[in-house]
């Protein structure tokens, strides 16, 4: 078994490991990498970009290196090398979690509870859910969705078809730090740069991916192709941009417009205009895609790797 094979038979059962169990409940190796960055943030923090640069640099190759001595620790079993490779994959995905808290907001939305919905939003995304209205919510979790199968599954897919458990937990670990100090607050807006400038470069080739396998895996092919070239460069994301697009007009709605964000109020482009408002029924279609989107993306990813290594015997 070859190191593309590998990767295959290790993504795949990461993959089905995260659609089974889902996330750890406690001690995610996530949360402890975020742990460590803040603790990592507190001795280096100054409002100077080089310093960001600096915790960027400890943070994000310190998790590099320590995945890429683990991989090295097992490559000569092929069995020990696959399981590596599953482990980190489920642990670095997060596709049922997302699903989990998206359709609870939705069946909150459903049922009328919007006070409920509004308690659990912050679960899934940043926004200041007192300042949403139910179809605001469901917009909200729709976006999120579409942000985040990116984020949380292609991306780090494509990466680690690229760099194997190293890529896996290197796009992690940068886009946990863009999280964490990549948005423009007054203490981060300096330290935070270089951050969000790596997980801009990182998560490219993911959400060019997400969109294109949005537009496959949708219903509307053509309206998703069509929001996404129309629109996405609208977006202030230069990621989110093309994702959510794809995903508005592969399910025939309307994202983007004003939402706020930590007290701050943001007025955005709309995306695929021609489209209706979100419903709260559009949350379980919007998972459905994130699902079949994550799903070729394992097999265009692992596919890509196989079809390399036969192009190169």
């Amino acid at each position: 078994m070859g190191a593309d094979r590998v990767f295959a038979y290790g993504a795949t059962a990461g993959l089905l490991g995260d659609l089974l169990l889902g996330d750890p409940r406690r001690g995610h190796p996530v949360a402890v990498f975020g742990r460590a960055a803040g603790a990592v943030e507190h001795v280096l923090w100054r409002d100077h970009r080089g310093w960001g640069v600096l915790h960027t640099a400890v943070c994000a190759g310190g998790a590099v290196a320590t995945a890429a001595l683990a991989a090295s620790a097992v490559r000569r079993s092929r069995t020990a090398s696959a399981a590596l490779t599953a482990a980190a994959t489920w642990a670095v995905v997060g596709g049922t979690s997302l699903a989990r808290e998206a359709r609870a907001i939705g069946q909150a939305l459903e049922a009328g509870d919007v006070e409920g919905a509004r308690t659990r939003l912050p679960h899934l995304c940043g926004r200041d859910p007192q300042a949403l209205d139910a179809d605001g919510i469901a917009r909200a979790v729709v976006e999120s969705v579409a942000e985040n199968t990116s984020d949380a599954v292609v991306g780090a897919l494509v990466w680690g078809a690229v760099g194997g458990v190293p890529g896996l937990v290197g796009f992690r670990a940068v886009n946990t730090l863009d999280a964490m100090v990549g948005h423009k607050s007054p203490r981060h807006r300096r330290y935070g740069w270089a951050s969000a400038r790596l997980d801009d470069v990182a998560g490219w080739p993911g959400a060019r991916l997400t969109a294109a396998l949005a537009a496959v895996a949708g219903p509307d092919a053509r309206g998703a192709l069509r929001a996404w070239r129309a629109d996405a460069g609208k977006h202030p994301s230069p990621n989110a941009g093309p994702v959510e697009a794809s995903f508005a007009g592969a399910l025939g709605v309307r994202l983007g417009g004003t939402l706020a964000y930590g007290g701050r109020v943001e007025h955005r482009p709309v995306l695929n205009g021609s489209g209706r408002a979100v419903q709260a029924g559009d949350i379980e279609r919007a998972v459905r895609l994130s699902r079949r989107v994550s799903w070729l993306a394992l097999g265009v990813c692992a596919g890509a790797r196989l079809l390399k290594r036969g192009r190169a015997s």
